[in-house]
This record gives structure tokens, C-alpha cells and sequence, in this order.
């Protein structure tokens, strides 16, 4: 009988790690998309014409412009650099993913110097916005859109 159990526990243990090697090379494709908001009035970019109710929900600018774009396809606990323009980096490290969703550590950066260092929770094709630094031009700040599938 103790054999029997044993076996089992064997099995299942198999069946475990088989599904934990597996979870492992998923791989996740993260992309950042930089841009500028501003508290003036301006002529929306049509880039951005998708994620702009999520942006002015969260961020309550006026106006909102493109700046660069990158992405990355990391496969899970691996890191990945996304190039966003202007020297803006985000350095990627994905720490799990149940399949609807992709839990990240973000490293924002740009001129050497680190911005934001943050985890978030991307729930997959669903965009998380960071606010971050005025960009130097008037009311402007630079903010990332965020976007795991």
C-alpha cells in the first residue's frame, strides 16, 4: 500500500514539475509606448486615439503626444529592454503569469538615471499607464503606456 502511494506521489510530483517547466517558457510580449501629456488643449495623435480614454481617466491631462515606441518577448523570470526614444528605457523582469495575467518589474530610465522602479500586474491586452517627470517643455510630463499579450 505505502508503494502504491508512493508511486503516486511520484507521479503527481512528475505531472508538477512538468507543468511548472512548461508555465516557465511561456513567453510574454510587453510593449511600451512613451509619450507626452499636457494640460493645453492640442490636436489629439491619432497613435495614441485608442489608449487616450485610459490616459485621460488616469492622468486627467488635456492633450496627449506620441514620442517612441518599443517592444520585447521575454519568457517568464527573464528581463528584456524596451528603447521608448528621447533615452527613455524600460528594462522589463517577468516574475510570473497565470495566463491572464503577466506580473512585471519595471525599471523606467532615461539618461542613466532611474525614474521608476515599480511592480505591476498587467492583465493581458490591457494597458497600465505610468506617470512620470515633466518633460522640460512647459506643462508637459512624460508617461508610459504599458500593454502585456
Amino acid at each position: 500500500m505505502k508503494i502504491i502511494q508512493l508511486l503516486r506521489l511520484l507521479s503527481l510530483a512528475a505531472v508538477c514539475g512538468l507543468a511548472i517547466t512548461v508555465r516557465a517558457a511561456e513567453r510574454a510580449n510587453v510593449q511600451g509606448i512613451l509619450l507626452a501629456a499636457s494640460t493645453e488643449h492640442g490636436q489629439a495623435d491619432p497613435r495614441l486615439a485608442s489608449y487616450e480614454p485610459t490616459l485621460r481617466r488616469i492622468l486627467r491631462f488635456e492633450s496627449y503626444r506620441f514620442i517612441g515606441e518599443g517592444s520585447a518577448s521575454i519568457t517568464a523570470l527573464e528581463r528584456g529592454q524596451l528603447s521608448l526614444g528621447n533615452g527613455h528605457n524600460l528594462e522589463i523582469e517577468t516574475e510570473r503569469s497565470d495566463g491572464q495575467s503577466i506580473h512585471i518589474r519595471v525599471r523606467w530610465t532615461a539618461g542613466g538615471r532611474t525614474l521608476m522602479n515599480t511592480g505591476l500586474v498587467l492583465r493581458l491586452g490591457v494597458p497600465a499607464v505610468l506617470g512620470g517627470p515633466a518633460t522640460g517643455n512647459g506643462s508637459e510630463v512624460y508617461a508610459v503606456i504599458v500593454i502585456g499579450n
